[in-house]
């Protein structure tokens, strides 16, 4: 048996050594060709007349890297001068497998030149020697959130939201999350602002791939941003508090990005080749009209909608748009977005399309389908037959975007604007409050539930606890058996149309720790306000800890707006994640006055309202605090060394503020934390994060092939050769003469799970 086990291991493992043993021999065996496919849309007639060919070819390209920076950071416009006046130079000169590597590219129809486009595949960028540096720099920087590395067409549906600072965002299926990270810096456009009014809350029914988005978000380093975990269809309703009174939550802008058959994606997902059939959409089509009939409940009236897929299968676009469209009533209405994207080329939405069976089998009309394959094919996927209707509903402003018209992956999307209230949330009658009290408040337009697909107005079986929302009081777990018998038959007396009985709140996937709010008088704030010196109007009661009892290790910061949805809902809620890490427990930090430890992952956030420990440092100071795992204090230019002997021992902030008569130096702020030791000082920052700084600074970084360690020059001038990698760890326990000897400080971590 043993002997039968390791043969088989030595083949499973053969066969991976095989597959990894060139660029692109993990998919050599699978054949760029669908026959299936290629009739389908030929069939169709979405590509323009004489352009089939081209697509065709695009679509057996692969899809070439785009890089996005992150527009949010004050860091941006450095990031940009960084990588044209370096990176780009570096490498347009190149040449790899006899092609030529032509200098990146900006999108021109993204603002500002913050996103670009190579003609290098990602797997060119991985594996080409030639290419480490830029590599590397990609692969830091977008740990440290400065650039994310993100498909150009998926980059469109946040920039037609039209967000500002001020709105609450709902992402419907936000995983793996580089759109969530997109919204997130457009509420943060003003970084000035330290708690815009706005939030973004990010779904995903996948409890492994919201983790996945947690990760995305934390690069960000947000206060506004809280991760949940739900089934898109039937996300719960939330409420909020207003003077005393429970409010329903509607979203100003909601990003509904429906899971679909993907078939926009070739060009990198290579196994979609090879899965590609007819009947993908069939089977998803009810979903995502399920879902985008959810997202237009919870959105408010005068809010936005952009609905988007990675399909070109007008069974997943057009034909969900209209079904909901005619749904409405008139309550929505698709907007123009023709102009808000100058430069982006894309085709228009048809007003006709057909579908076909996996067999072949081609239908044009509801009419025409035999009842037997009623439970696969439904009335929504077909066209309005009344061309009055179709007319109205200006199916041509959506918008396709075709692979071969601007070297992209293929793409559809479409902006809702809601007009007035759904039709069956003005038809739901007022529930009596006699009947429930555990059912939520409903009044006129609120939005009481998610109504099915197929029939316009069922409340009874529309009013799914999951559906529904919240209940007022919490989840009824622990309820008397005859207390769901005499609501049931209190709902069905006098034909009074009420709630079903409460059911439990299914909760899937990993047990969260809790998120408690710290009260203002909580003692961990005495000794915290004194030694930093908080403002006034510091907002102790954002602070949150993951904990009831023992000591809190981490205290982080939400807005005031997600507090406020967090107390609100928690019982029908599964939150993964939110809040930013402000501070840490330091096991020794007590004998320094304050046993918390500034958190550089918060610092942005916390620092406007710090008043002392801080330290004005210069270029100079920073390149030796980063390249330097323990410098000692003499190290420091004259001016900073004076204000660091005035401080006492424990955590700082390292505060550089930029000179305009001095263009060659970042024109930006840059904040670290910090800690003043003994007669020596060290910056907390994680690894990515001081690579980062130093590049701005100019100071060369590169960590060579073996990964023995790191290169840093300065024009020329070695800086202890490692220091960096070295210090990354921030392991503390041999730091006696800084004044603490913390096991480790883990300023890389990006959770706030533990």
């Amino acid at each position: 048996m043993g002997k039968r086990s390791r043969q088989r291991q030595k083949n499973q493992s053969g066969g991976r050594d095989d597959r990894d043993s060139g660029w692109g021999a993990g998919y050599a065996d699978i054949v760029k060709e669908n026959k299936l496919f290629e009739h389908y849309y030929k069939e169709l007639g979405l590509v323009p007349e004489g352009e089939f060919e081209q697509f065709m070819e695009a679509m057996r390209e692969p899809l070439p890297a785009t890089i996005r920076i992150t527009g949010y950071k004050s860091h941006a416009k450095e990031i940009l001068h960084c990588l044209k006046e370096k990176y780009f130079k570096d490498i347009q000169e190149v040449e790899i497998e006899g092609q030529k590597i032509e200098a990146p590219q900006p999108l021109s129809w993204y603002p500002d030149e913050q996103a670009w486009h190579t003609n290098m595949s990602r797997k060119i960028i991985r594996k080409s020697p030639l290419l480490e540096k830029f590599h590397q720099f990609l692969v830091s920087e977008t740990e440290s959130g400065n650039i994310s590395r993100q498909e150009a067409v998926s980059m469109i549906p946040p920039l037609l939201m039209k967000i500002e600072s001020h709105h609450k965002i709902l992402d419907m299926c936000a995983a793996p999350g580089s759109k969530t990270a997109q919204l997130i810096e457009m509420l943060h456009a003003d970084m000035d602002v330290p708690f815009p009014e706005g939030f973004v809350i990010a779904n995903d029914v996948d409890n492994k791939r919201c983790y996945l988005l947690v990760h995305q978000a934390k690069r960000l380093n947000s206060p506004c941003i809280m991760v949940i975990n739900h089934d898109a269809s039937c996300i719960p309703t939330l409420k909020t508090d207003a003077d005393g009174q429970k409010d329903i939550l509607f979203y100003d802008r909601i990003l509904c990005d429906v899971p679909c058959s993907g078939d926009g994606t070739m060009r990198k997902n290579i196994d979609v080749w090879k899965k590609w059939t007819t009947s993908n959409s069939l089977h998803l089509h009810g979903l995502q009209l399920r879902i985008a009939v959810r997202g237009v409940e919870q959105l408010a009236v005068g809010g936005r909608m952009v609905y988007s897929t990675c399909s070109l299968n007008p069974i997943e676009d057009e034909a969900v748009i209209a079904a909901l469209l005619e749904k409405s009533e008139g309550a929505l209405e698709l907007a123009d977005s023709s102009a808000d994207l100058p430069g982006l080329k894309w085709m228009p939405g048809v007003t006709s399309w057909k579908l076909m069976t996996k067999d072949g089998q081609w239908y044009s009309d509801w009419s025409h389908v035999p009842s037997s394959r009623h439970t696969q094919i439904r009335p929504t996927m077909f066209p309005p037959t009344d061309p009055e209707k179709l007319a109205s509903m200006h199916l041509e402003r959506c918008m396709r975007i075709l692979p071969h018209h601007q070297n992209t992956g293929g793409f559809f999307v479409a902006v809702l604007v809601k007009k007035a209230p759904m039709p069956w949330n003005k038809r739901y009658p007022k529930l009596r409050k006699d009947v429930s009290s555990l059912s939520a408040a409903q009044t006129g337009d609120s939005p009481a539930a998610s109504t099915p697909v197929d029939t316009p107005c069922l409340p009874e079986s529309a009013m799914e606890e999951g559906q529904g929302g919240c209940p007022e009081g919490k989840v009824d777990e622990e309820a008397p058996k005859g207390a769901s018998l005499a609501q049931e038959s209190a709902v069905k007396q006098d034909g009074v149309c009420g709630p079903p009985a409460s059911k439990k709140m299914k909760l899937f996937g990993y047990k969260e720790d809790p998120f408690v709010f710290l009260t203002e008088v909580d003692p961990v704030f005495t000794t915290i306000q004194s030694f930093y010196d908080l403002s006034p109007d510091f907002p102790k009661l954002n602070v949150l800890t993951r904990t009831h009892e023992g000591k809190k290790r981490h205290l982080y910061m939400v807005s005031k707006e997600l507090r406020n949805v967090l107390l609100n809902n928690s019982e029908c809620m599964k939150v993964i994640n939110t809040g930013v890490k402000v501070w840490s427990r330091n096991s020794d930090g007590e004998e320094f006055g304050c046993a918390f430890r500034l958190a550089q992952e918060g610092i942005y956030t916390l620092q406007p309202y710090i008043r002392s420990r801080i330290i004005r440092v210069s270029v100079e100071d920073i390149k030796v605090l980063l390249t330097q795992e323990n410098p000692f204090l003499s190290k420091l230019e004259d001016d900073a060394h004076a204000q660091a002997k005035k401080i006492n021992m424990g955590s700082i902030v390292l505060k550089y503020i930029p000179k305009p008569d001095s263009p060659a130096d970042p024109q930006c702020s840059i904040q670290l934390c910090g800690w003043r030791g003994k007669t020596s000082i060290r910056a907390f920052v994680p690894r990515n994060e001081r690579f980062h700084y130093l590049r701005m600074l100019g100071v060369e970084v590169f960590r060579d092939k073996q990964g023995l360690g790191q290169k840093q020059r300065d024009e020329g001038k070695g800086e202890e050769e490692g220091a960096a990698e070295n210090e990354a760890e921030l392991d503390l326990e041999n730091s006696d003469e800084n004044g603490s000897s913390q096991a480790k400080a883990n300023s890389g971590n990006q959770g706030t799970s533990s």
